[in-house]
């Protein structure tokens, strides 16, 4: 990767990108290459998906994603690189394309602002091979042409240009120029009409199989668990739902951000019309500074009407036999198969308590320092599917999933997230979600069974997790 001393701030004319460009394209004439162009430039503070709405079409990728509590938030749009990738290597084939697109990219600008040059925004399904028809590949990654990243209190805009021998430099350099001028002095009364637009009403719902389905599988799950075959297996449940007018993705997503502060907001679209969208609590992993943190989050119980009620339900959670197991089962899990990768693990020996608006989780943070040449893909695909969204013994328990559900998973627990030029980034689970295109959305919650799970409580449990799009999708 060349990194150019240039201060785009300076520099930002459309003569100046288109010199630049063309000098680029060039190189890449000589080469029979196509290189990326990325230029990142600090600006005010702006709201991204304010941004992302103003540059919103229902036929182009975007990636947002949102931690409202730790003043994170990116949003990018467009493409201007991507790829796709299926099968056991699919992460190792993803981390070959970063590899091999940096090797001659350009940056432009400050490097060390957060969120600054190329990022490559990537959606891992669940499974390692899809479905036919399947709206997202196993693995999907993207370079927006648009982004915008707050972190820490600065905001930085980065336009990115895939440039070969035949590259328009000079529409290419004016549409860069006026990106930036508009990120710079953003109006946000040109976006302010998309909260007064009519939202979806007339909500109906039915499940995906047949009634009393998922009780059953559940009980498979204990006869399964009793045998010996399984430690713990997921089992998700799905809806389909519909509305007298189609969903808006980001609509759906204002929702979401105002209620689930402590989560991660996300909506992944595919440029035909759907789009992955929901609010999860779940950390999977974020390498920065050398550092990788991860997390085991498993057991859970409702959330108290006060702070008494919800003391005293944290305190039964804390205590609960079947979901301090739960919670080790993931944990254990975690720590063997991050020992594979020969990483000396920091953790504590006793669940905390996590609480998010409508639901309260075991929770124990996990860190490890990673060796010289380990980057955040390697580490990611010894890690998912944790054992918090599959189960333990992995292999058994995916096959068993793929047995008991109705329904394909896609993007459901699956791992989404970035990774940068640095070959940091952070990656969340795809929990609490739905599929959404047009006036049709399909959510999706699961359970975690072990030995003693009742299939009636594990069914309750998914109806409280289904309330957080269910709510979104329908706001009053």
């Amino acid at each position: 990767m060349t990194v150019l001393a240039l201060d785009p701030a300076a520099q930002n004319s459309p003569a100046a990108l288109a010199a630049l460009l063309a000098e680029v394209r060039t190189a890449a004439a000589r080469d029979g290459t196509t290189r990326l162009v990325s230029i990142s430039l600090e600006v005010d503070a702006l709201d991204p998906l304010a941004v992302l709405e103003s540059i919103f079409e229902p036929d182009e990728r975007h990636f947002y994603a949102e931690r409202p509590a730790e003043g994170l938030a990116v949003a990018g749009a467009e493409t201007a690189l991507s790829f796709t990738a299926g099968g056991p290597e699919r992460f190792a084939d993803c981390r070959r394309f970063v590899a091999d697109t940096l090797a001659s990219a350009v940056v432009v600008g400050d490097q060390s602002a957060p969120l600054a040059g190329p990022h490559f925004f990537a959606a891992f399904a669940f499974f390692d091979a899809a479905e036919a028809g399947a709206p997202f590949p196993p693995a999907g990654l993207f370079v927006p042409r648009w982004q915008v990243g707050q972190r820490d209190g600065r905001t930085v805009a980065v336009a990115n240009v895939a440039v070969d021998g035949a590259a328009a430099t000079g529409e290419w350099a004016e549409r860069v120029w006026r990106a930036h001028q508009k990120f710079r002095a953003f109006d946000y009364r040109s976006v302010a009409s998309l909260g007064r637009e009519p939202a979806a009403a007339g909500l109906t719902a039915h499940p995906v199989g047949a009634a009393g389905g998922y009780e059953s599988a559940v009980r498979e799950a204990g006869a399964r668990i009793a045998r010996g075959e399984l430690d713990k297996l997921v089992l998700a449940r799905a809806k389909e739902v519909a509305a007298d007018r189609p969903f808006h993705p980001l609509v759906v997503l204002n929702a979401l951000r105002q209620r689930f502060r402590d989560c991660y907001v996300f909506s992944v679209a595919n440029g035909r019309g759907e789009s992955f969208i929901g609010a999860t609590p779940e950390r999977l992993l974020r390498v920065e500074r050398g550092a990788m943190l991860t997390e085991a989050l498993a057991g859970s119980v409702r959330r108290g009407a006060g702070a008494s009620e919800d003391a005293a339900l944290a305190a039964e959670l804390l205590r609960s036999e079947k979901d301090r197991r739960e919670h080790r089962i993931v944990l254990e899990s975690m720590v063997e198969r991050l020992a594979g990768l020969g990483l000396t693990l920091e953790f504590s020996d006793r669940p905390g308590v996590r609480r998010l608006a409508n639901v309260q989780h075991l929770h124990t943070p996990v860190r490890a320092v990673l060796p010289p040449g380990m980057g955040l893909l390697d580490v990611l695909a010894r890690l998912h599917p944790t054992a918090a969204v599959g189960g333990a013994p992995r292999e058994a328990a995916l096959r068993a999933i793929a047995e008991l559900e109705p329904f394909a998973r896609g993007l459901y627990a699956g791992a989404l997230g970035w990774v940068d030029a640095r070959g940091e980034g952070e990656f969340f689970v795809g929990l609490r979600s739905a599929l959404v295109a047009g006036n049709q959305a399909r959510l999706y919650a699961g359970a975690g069974i072990v030995a003693g799970s009742s299939p009636e409580k594990e069914f309750a449990e998914t109806e409280l997790k289904f309330r957080a799009m269910q709510d979104a999708l329908l706001p009053a």
